[in-house]
């Protein structure tokens, strides 16, 4: 099947800015006297979003979390994490790069946990932005990841540009991904999935068509391979 477009995750594919993240939870949570330890983050949080995480935290620390003090959480959460970001946060290597190869023969989109205002933050100031034809962000969707629904509304909003493309918008699109979960909402929305080694083994991402590396690794060929392999 012909590729149609690529929808990339942002956090742990394109942007190294799941230490803000963590540093961002923690600041949050600190007046709560919860503590956020980094492998706690990495091996069971990552992957939702900002909601996922507190009520997740929540959950497993058996505390109760009103709707206000959520709200509350997920605000200072933004607030930390943007003042993070404007310190500096940098794309992974060849990520721009990565991205503009990809653009330049099919449309491209993001299908992210991250909240809108944190990913336009970072694309900002790298000259992206013109790049993608549409953001799916947190409270996009009904559902975050591993919910289908993120990936799945990406592909809604890209088909319109597919066809100006002269391309199949029924055509085969490609996600590419950092961790399972994401791996898990691509494939339940109908899309063959690249894996990025930046954040897990590559051996934990069995379940994609093809696992990279690195982002600098990726290029039009592997996207369309990636639509060929059975």
């Amino acid at each position: 099947m012909p590729l149609s477009g690529v929808v990339f995750d942002f956090d742990g594919v394109l942007a190294d800015s799941e230490p803000l993240h963590l540093r961002a939870f923690q600041q949050a949570l600190a007046p709560c006297h919860i503590t956020l330890a980094a492998n706690d983050y990495y091996e069971r949080y990552l992957g939702f979003d900002d909601v996922g995480v507190f009520r997740a935290v929540a959950r497993d620390g058996r505390w109760e979390l009103t709707e206000a003090t959520l709200a509350e959480l997920v605000t200072v959460k933004g607030k930390r994490f943007d003042e993070l970001a404007k310190q500096g946060a940098a794309l992974f290597p060849g990520a721009a790069d990565a991205v503009r190869r990809i653009a330049g023969w099919v449309p491209v989109a993001i299908a992210s946990g991250a909240l809108r205002a944190e990913i336009e933050t970072l694309l900002s100031t790298t000259g992206l932005r013109r790049h993608f034809k549409t953001v799916v962000a947190s409270g996009d969707t009904p559902r975050s990841k591993p919910s289908p629904d993120p990936y799945a509304r990406a592909v809604d909003l890209l088909r319109p540009f597919t066809a100006t493309a002269g391309l199949d918008p029924d055509g085969c699109f490609v996600a590419i991904e950092d961790s399972n979960w994401g791996i898990e909402s691509a494939l339940a929305a109908g899309l063959r999935c690249i894996g990025i080694a930046h954040t897990y083994p590559a051996e934990t991402l069995r379940d994609a068509h093809l696992v990279l590396p690195s982002i600098d690794r990726l290029d039009i060929e592997q996207a369309r391979q990636a639509c060929e392999d059975p």
